[in-house]
């Protein structure tokens, strides 16, 4: 389905996005990145493949309650995708795959007011970079007037005191990003946009405690003028709601 198509599909209700029918589990297992067991509510248990590589800090506990797609291509080692974990009593999604499929029919949508009328095209994967070994989610453009805007997608999970962090670890990868993106200023508009996976969140932050460099280097973005746009986003079994941009805090909270 194209994203034109599905944009039209979605006409009459407020998901950016609609879940195929899910299959519900509780989690026994999580391991060597990709592979999650899961036992179906029928007793059955399957293994999943798991779409986020990263440690998933505080999203992935055992006995946890998940909904898990299917698909029929029979070229899949696994049929099986792990695509949520409720976690105190809130749906968080698993599948890095689909936010920057979000983002993009949200932008299509002007949904982010904060980017409404700054563009008019959009293009995904630019590269990008001093090195040109980078890419960038997404290039908007629009008049000849109004500068580019470099935007880069981050998923985010973790949670502390129900402020929404990111990483959720050492990320020399989210370093470099943040760094290419000051590199882009003052001819082009560098935003980072923080998905996050959870409606449980008002606000953000950077994940000090996990990647303290990080942290700084998202500091220095700020004053240097990369736009930080925290993104909410509610999940549930039957799809993702666009809830409105997170209160943007400095740092994260102590330990």
């Amino acid at each position: 389905m194209s994203d034109s198509q599905l944009i039209n599909s979605l006409e009459k209700t407020d998901y950016i996005y609609q879940y195929p029918l899910l299959i519900s589990g509780t989690l026994i297992k999580r391991y060597k990145r990709f592979f999650a067991d899961i036992q179906l509510n029928s007793g059955e248990i399957i293994t999943a493949h798991c779409p986020n590589t990263g440690p998933m800090t505080g999203v992935c506990t055992p006995g946890s309650l998940v909904q898990i797609s299917t698909s029929n291509n029979p070229k899949r080692k696994l049929p099986y995708t792990w695509e949520m974990i409720q976690v105190n009593n809130t749906w968080v999604g698993i599948n890095t795959g689909l936010p920057n499929k979000i983002v993009k029919l949200a932008l299509h949508q002007n949904l982010f007011t904060e980017l409404t009328g700054r563009y008019q095209t959009i293009v995904s994967e630019i590269i990008y970079g001093q090195d040109q070994k980078s890419r960038i989610d997404f290039l908007l453009t629009g008049t000849s007037e109004q500068i580019p805007i470099y935007l880069e997608v981050k998923n985010v999970t973790l949670t502390q005191r129900k402020i929404a962090l990111f990483p959720d670890t050492v990320t020399t990868r989210g370093q470099k990003h943040l760094r290419e993106l000051i590199a882009l200023l003052p001819t082009a508009q560098p935003v980072m946009l923080y998905f996050i996976n959870r409606g449980d969140c008002l606000s953000f932050a950077p994940g000090d405690n996990y990647d303290f460099q990080y942290g700084e280097l998202f500091r220095k973005a700020v004053i240097a003028g990369v736009e930080m746009l925290p993104y909410r986003f509610e999940i549930n079994p039957q799809g993702i709601r666009y809830l409105g941009k997170a209160q943007l805090l400095n740092s994260s909270p102590s330990i």
